[in-house]
């Protein structure tokens, strides 16, 4: 097993017992909650006559139901009004912070705790919600929990859990100019697949991770758990440390430097075992476009459509049901794919830096005939230093629709939905069938440059043309 590795140090130092079937008591220092996996976990601690045991350590905002165009009070969708009173209700109950609609803090979950400094490095941190591995950025060991956990949490601040392997995953070298942490995310899948990460953290390292902006390797932790991977991480550093100098729960001027030495200590160390190591070159990563229905069924931009005989056998029932939903043919090239939705957003890439690169593409350009396209903020803090940078005006010059933020078309849990077979690009994170809200709907990932880019063309495009690159 693993040994003195960031992963192995940060859980040793919240095991509270080691449990008879096997799994450790851990402590969780920061638990995240939103609308759509707490109101049966606060339910159930009615049930049971119990109070959430440190409501200081649990955080609340409003992101999956809420509409991005009209978000008046109440929501013409009956459900997503009752969801969020529920919320409304439990946070003033039992005394937690919420984040809700015009506080100037509400964004999606994993955008919203980073920018204000609640992560940091050597914590514990839950949430329901898969792609609470974006947390790992920070050199925090961050778990996507289900409901009847979310319970555990509140009532008790503890998790039990089996200590997971921990492979280190190397990308070295610099990535070429129209290529972005999301291409790096969907390249590892793609050759280590959506299941190889079962069982194990993945520790991201290497030159390229560590020349990342912290915005960047939030993106690639997020989709950590794409790869099958339980959480991802990235060793605190410098860049670390100069994003959350100042911000709202940072330590404090008189208490920065301990902390530094404290966040360092935390590092794997040189000598640290691993389970399991892996290395790629950041040269042989092209901007990266799924043709599929899962994260893994990815190619460069520039690629074909793989063949039946290219693959792996025991993939091919799995590949023969994506060349049949998404009507794509083997040897099909993806470029010049025709496109009918754009969607710029999502906890992945919805982040001031995410905008600013798809407004590089869209500049003096405008959203070709027929596309629909449209761009969502994280946050209300990532909305607001948008509009003060301009990039509201230049995305709407250019023909996108400016929204407010939320999840959007991530999931099918708002108004912004897919319809029919409309295919989509789309800077979020997952390509199932129906995850946009069509049963019969198609998405292709790609980064928020290549979304840009394919919203001004109407078609699969490589941006790096675009980008003079």
């Amino acid at each position: 097993m693993s040994q003195r590795t960031l992963f192995d140090k940060v859980w040793d130092l919240h095991t509270v017992s080691l449990m008879p079937s096997g799994q450790t008591q851990l402590f969780i220092g920061l638990h995240l909650i939103h609308e759509v996996t707490s109101p049966q976990a606060f339910a159930m601690l009615r049930e049971r006559g119990l109070a959430v045991m440190f409501p200081d350590r649990t955080v609340a905002t409003v992101d999956h139901i809420i509409p991005t165009e009209d978000q008046a009070r109440p929501f013409k969708d009956a459900q997503a009004e009752a969801m969020i009173q529920e919320l409304e209700k439990n946070t003033t109950a039992h005394n937690i912070r919420f984040y809700n609609i015009g506080s100037g803090s509400q964004g999606i979950v994993h955008i919203i705790a980073p920018e204000q400094g609640l992560t940091q490095p050597g914590m514990t941190i839950a949430c329901g919600d898969s792609h609470t591995s974006t947390h790992g950025a920070f050199g925090a060991i961050a778990f996507g929990i289900g409901t009847s956990q979310v319970r555990d949490v509140l009532a008790s601040q503890t998790l039990a859990l089996a200590k997971l392997k921990v492979r280190r995953v190397e990308v070295n070298g610099e990535l070429a100019p129209g290529v972005y942490p999301k291409d790096v995310a969907l390249h590892i899948i793609r050759k280590l697949g959506v299941k190889g990460g079962v069982g194990y953290a993945y520790e991201f390292a290497g030159t390229t991770f560590e020349a990342m902006d912290m915005e960047g390797r939030m993106t690639v932790c997020n989709m950590a758990i794409e790869g099958g991977a339980r959480c991802g991480y990235v060793n605190p550093d410098a860049t670390t440390y100069a994003y959350l100098k100042d911000r709202d729960f940072a330590p404090s001027e008189g208490d920065w430097e301990g902390a530094i030495a404290w966040w360092e200590s935390l590092r794997s160390d040189a000598d640290a075992v691993f389970d399991d190591v892996v290395s790629f070159s950041a040269s042989e990563i092209a901007p990266t476009v799924t043709w599929g229905i899962t994260p893994d069924q990815g190619i460069g931009v520039t690629e074909s459509v793989p063949t039946l005989g290219q693959m792996p056998e025991a993939d091919r029932p799995l590949v023969e049901e994506a060349y049949a939903y998404m009507d794509f043919q083997p040897g099909q090239a993806m470029a010049g794919t025709k496109i009918d939705v754009c969607f710029i957003g999502s906890c992945t890439n919805g982040r001031i830096s995410d905008l600013r690169e798809a407004a590089k593409v869209a500049q003096g350009r405008h959203v070709a005939a027929g596309v629909k396209a449209f761009v969502v903020p994280g946050s209300e803090r990532v909305k607001l230093q948008a509009e003060a940078e301009g990039l509201d005006r230049l995305f709407v010059a250019a023909g996108f629709e400016w929204r407010e933020p939320g999840c959007s078309m991530c999931l099918a849990m708002n108004p912004d939905r897919l319809e029919g077979r409309q295919i989509s690009a789309s800077s979020s994170n997952r390509n199932f069938k129906g995850r946009q809200g069509s049963a019969s709907g198609r998405t292709l990932l790609m980064s928020p440059a290549m979304v840009a880019a394919a919203a001004v063309m109407g078609e699969v495009t490589d941006v790096r043309g675009m980008l003079g690159a």
